[in-house]
């Protein structure tokens, strides 16, 4: 913008045009794409180099052929059933309470403002986390059949050690996000750390607890259902009994019965949760 124009009270000219992206952005965005679209055929070539596409083009009238089997359900296999269920329930119930159980002082030790190292101890109870955040419940539930044997222990220790770290990891994130506040007036009173931690936090996250551990056994409600599958008892047992014996009207009624418990479960804890928050 030149003085002259100022003077005149001319509109300012501007020599540079705004852009949404610089060129330099522009041209790493095309870069992220041609990665992306690299990783994916490369990707599409590892997945066919194994890959029997007959089965593939036949998937469909296969799916047709077995769903005609699996109709009309087979009713009167529902008595049957309902041991496996029971188990199956007792499984998620009791894997949930031990893995909330032992994933409360994991949080309190992984959380900042609860931690009493957090050079030494945060870090190892961060580990824990995701130590058994990354490991699925079906692969610790192969792991202690082999170890412990098949059987619904199995199956309640593997659900247990899954939820350790989906409990502690939101709870310690809960513990971090209390008011700083009401733990200063606690302290102000000259109580101990304990007592801070009993009086100042734990009514803060008592509620999100609740929740968590709500949200957690509706999880496990479903993961349970499946942990039959490699020997872990439950009614996946009955579910891969069936399979191997081309049972597929008991597959459909048992299908329909761990849907129904999912459904149950869910409305359940979500009623709960929303009474507790």
């Amino acid at each position: 913008m030149s003085a002259l124009d100022t003077r005149r009270g001319d509109p300012p000219h501007y020599s540079q045009i705004w852009t949404f992206r610089t060129p330099r952005a522009r041209l790493a965005l095309w870069v992220g794409w041609l990665a992306l679209v690299a990783l994916f055929v490369w990707c599409w070539q590892v997945m066919n180099q194994n890959t029997l596409w007959i089965f593939v083009t036949d998937a469909p009238d296969q799916a047709v052929d077995i769903g005609s089997r699996m109709f009309p359900p087979r009713l009167g296999y529902l008595p049957e059933l309902l041991m496996p269920l029971w188990d199956t329930l007792n499984i998620a119930t009791l894997g949930t309470m031990g893995g909330v159980i032992l994933a409360v002082p994991v949080a309190f030790l992984a959380a900042r403002n609860t931690t009493p190292s957090a050079l030494l101890v945060r870090p190892v109870a961060l580990f824990i986390i995701v130590t058994s955040r990354s490991i699925n419940s079906l692969i610790w539930a192969l792991l202690l059949v082999a170890i412990i044997g098949p059987g619904l222990l199995a199956g309640i220790v593997a659900i247990a050690l899954r939820s350790i770290g989906f409990v502690g990891k939101l709870l310690y994130e809960a513990i971090e996000e209390t008011d700083a506040r009401q733990v200063e007036a606690v302290t102000a009173t000259g109580a101990a750390r304990a007592q801070v931690i009993h009086f100042g936090i734990v009514p803060q996250v008592l509620p999100a607890f609740w929740g968590i551990s709500m949200f957690r056994w509706d999880i496990n409600i479903r993961e349970s259902t499946i942990l039959g599958l490699v020997g872990a008892g439950g009614i996946g047992m009955k579910l891969q009994s069936s399979i191997d014996t081309l049972a597929w009207s008991q597959v459909a009624t048992i299908l329909i019965v761990i849907l129904g418990t999912v459904v149950v479960s869910e409305a359940l804890s979500a009623r709960v949760r929303q009474a507790l928050i």
